[in-house]
């Protein structure tokens, strides 16, 4: 009797055991697990079927897991971008002219803010659809090396350290800082060397040498890296005739190997079909696949590794380790994302409907915008007083344009605000504001509001470029050039149309240019008192600039390119040297230096700390700037840092290496400190294939401009 109640009680106690077992969540699925734990048990749970499906952009559910669908594929260059109502900020480009990092990281905050509460209220209704996923790629940093690149709007600027360090503060705003956890994750592209020609973007072999490589193309990538970016993107084409997305050189030797990224590799969109369709630099689908795979390819934007792995496993081209191998860098970004927890968990589960596109965000944007704008010309004209003008005309092109304002990859916002709606309501019910398109792009006989010009006080044409002209392959469709300007002229369009209101009157005319890129502005400057360049400027685009033409913001933004007087002044466009390219190469005359931008107030600079005679390799430069405001308005300055090295082969005619965005009250003053490591200055050696910092004598510049010095002292690195 007693053994059966013991077999009994046993018997129970099992029961009991298995019943709760049963009850305990998966340990990939529990929150509290350490990260790589995770990981591996999830690797060790799926099949490889599973697997090799999740190897693919379009990520399908693992129903038996209870692991959801998920859509890789998603943008957020200046805002969510074709995911529905976002906030609409400045193109990257203009974000980079407002040379603060700080804002650049509040715009990312806000732009992974309105991710989280998009993709809470997916889930919700059960969607689980392309832009509305938690990742990112973005930001675009390639190099902006030539005005005839259509995507360079995407970019940063032509120059390594201003890219590195604005694109640096937006990673840190899209991903958090919530340690072991991401709030959404951002990817660095186009791993490398990858600005142009758009027409030839998937069959191109950039042709590069080390030093080049080293000290342009790849600068940002590594401090990106370093700064714990989660996703690097390889591009389409091939660098030294070694294909992005399956060479080593790029992949194992430098990302992998030396930089000891982590994170995971996504490829560009069908960049996996380049390499065997159109570089035919490997002959078939299913040895892409492995070569992929084998290169550190972890996730494929297309579908050639959900596709082929599997047939390259049975051809003995892959083991089921290479797959686990590539699976587990994006399964740790799903953790990471935590797209395997109960919603509960998220520290982000609050965020709603209120959260995308509120009152704090339209303002960010408002304000991004007004910082991001450059003044290239003002006769006296600006600011406009009310009192004086009783009546104006918005005219142009582009002054009603939503293209105008939105730049590529953008979102969609219900608070757009033209530039001639914004004008508008600052002028207010007080002035008679009339508005004429004017002109168009093509148009080279017929005007509008010529005779409106003659009878308004004041006229703000608004010209320029819209992403129609310049862009993305097939998403510019007006280009002539596949994406690509053949050419730094305006429409002739508007120079005639310029033209004929100058030609009309001698009252003020105030020309507002759109663009991604440098253009000729001295084509049309004989027919302006002033000039203001407003980028791709966002949604808040026509309240940024009334603030900026009536006064109630001084502006400072600053040129992140340089502006050439001639396409004929630089080398070939498939020419990747770096010779003759930039300011840091070019000794040539331009139309406006790199980090040109003119300000209603005036600033002079003085030395608080100069910079110490001497430094050794382990030491920071460091400075300290008085800047005074002598001017009669209240404004913000950027202060710029240039180094020129020692006269040896191949440095730098001058090179960026600190800034920063200060305000002054108008008769204030404020201490700006700028701090260079030593090790900042090294270069690349040709021969010993590593960095070298060389001795000799160096100068450190202060100055409004690259080619606006203030102050200067020399320095010897011993």
């Amino acid at each position: 009797m007693w053994g059966k109640q013991v077999f009994f009680f046993s018997a129970c106690i099992c029961l009991f055991t298995l019943n709760a077992a049963a009850q305990q969540p998966a340990l990939f699925s529990r929150a509290d697990a350490p990260l790589n734990e995770r990981v591996n048990d999830l690797l060790h749970t799926l099949t490889l079927p599973e697997k090799i499906s999740l190897l693919g952009y379009n990520s399908p559910a693992i129903g038996r897991l209870h692991i959801p669908a998920y859509n890789w594929w998603n943008e957020a260059l200046h805002g969510i971008a074709r995911g529905g109502e976002a906030t609409v900020y400045p193109q990257a480009i203009g974000l980079s002219a407002t040379f603060n990092a700080p804002l650049a990281r509040e715009v990312a905050n806000t732009i992974s803010t309105e991710a989280r509460a998009k993709y809470n209220l997916a889930v919700q209704q059960h969607r689980h659809v392309q832009y509305l996923g938690l990742n990112f790629w973005t930001p675009n940093i390639n190099i902006f090396r030539d005005p005839r690149w259509g995507r360079g709007q995407e970019t940063y600027g032509e120059d390594p350290y201003l890219t590195a360090t604005m694109a640096g503060a937006f990673v840190q705003g899209l991903q958090g800082d919530v340690p072991g956890r991401l709030k959404t994750a951002a990817c660095a592209k186009h791993f490398a060397v990858h600005s142009g020609p758009e027409a030839d973007r998937h069959s191109f072999n950039a042709i590069i040498d080390e030093k080049d490589l080293r000290e342009t193309y790849l600068y940002a990538f590594k401090k990106l890296v370093d700064g714990k970016v989660e996703s690097v993107m390889c591009a389409y084409n091939r660098v030294n005739s070694q294909p992005c997305c399956t060479g080593n050189t790029l992949l194992q030797d430098i990302l992998r190997h030396e930089w000891k990224f982590g994170g995971q590799v996504v490829t560009d969109c069908w960049a996996l079909d380049d390499i065997w369709l159109r570089h035919k630099a490997i002959p078939t689908r299913e040895e892409v696949a492995a070569a992929a795979v084998k290169a550190g390819v972890n996730l494929d934007c297309a579908n050639i590794l959900q596709d082929d792995v599997m047939k390259a496993i049975d051809k003995g081209w892959l083991t089921s380790a290479n797959v686990d191998s590539a699976l587990s860098a994006t399964l740790r970004t799903r953790i990471k994302l935590g797209l395997l927890d109960a919603p509960v968990v998220s520290p982000y589960s609050q965020y709603g409907e209120d959260s995308v596109n509120n009152g704090y965000h339209a303002r960010l944007a408002r304000e991004a915008a007004r910082e991001s704008m450059v003044l290239l010309k003002n006769d006296g004209v600006l600011p406009l007083t009310r009192d004086k003008y009783a009546s104006m005309l918005v005219t142009g092109s582009n002054s009603a344009s939503l293209e105008a304002l939105m730049g590529n990859y953008h979102g969609v916002s219900g608070n757009m605000v033209t530039f001639a709606a914004g004008l508008a309501k600052a002028a207010g019910p007080g002035m008679a504001m009339q508005y004429d398109q004017g002109c168009d792009f093509t148009d080279t006989l017929h005007f509008g509001g010529i005779w409106a010009s003659q009878n308004c006080d004041v006229t703000v044409a608004v010209i320029g470029l819209t992403p129609l002209l310049e862009g993305e392959e097939g998403d510019a469709f007006l280009s002539s050039s596949g994406g690509d300007k053949n050419t730094l002229s305006l429409p002739r369009s508007q120079i005639l149309f310029m033209k004929k209101l100058r030609e009309a009157h001698k009252k003020p005319i105030i020309a507002v240019i759109t663009a991604g890129s440098a253009v000729d502005v001295a084509a049309i400057a004989p027919y302006a008192d002033a000039i203001i360049l407003a980028w791709y400027p966002g949604e808040q685009g026509g309240n940024a600039l009334a603030d900026i033409i009536f006064g109630k913001y001084s502006p400072a933004g600053r040129l992140p390119v340089t502006f050439y007087q001639s396409l004929q002044d630089l080398p070939d466009y498939k020419d990747y040297s770096m010779k003759n390219r930039t300011y840091r190469y070019f000794k040539g005359k331009v139309e406006y230096p790199f980090g040109y931008g003119m300000s209603y107030t005036k600033f002079d600079y003085n030395w608080h700390t100069p910079p110490a005679k001497e430094y050794y390799s382990k030491d920071t430069i460091r400075v300290s700037v008085t800047v005074k405001n002598t001017g009669a308005f209240d404004g913000d300055e950027v202060v710029q840092a240039y180094i020129t090295y020692p006269d040896m082969e191949r440095m730098p005619v001058k090179e960026l290496k600190a800034f920063k965005r200060v305000h002054v009250s108008k008769g204030g003053e404020a201490i700006t400190t700028l701090e260079v490591p030593a090790t900042e200055l090294q270069k690349w050696d040709l021969q010993q294939h590593k960095w070298k910092l060389y001795k000799g004598t160096y100068r450190i510049n202060i100055g409004k401009s690259s080619a606006n010095f203030v102050l200067s002292q020399e320095f010897r690195l011993r």
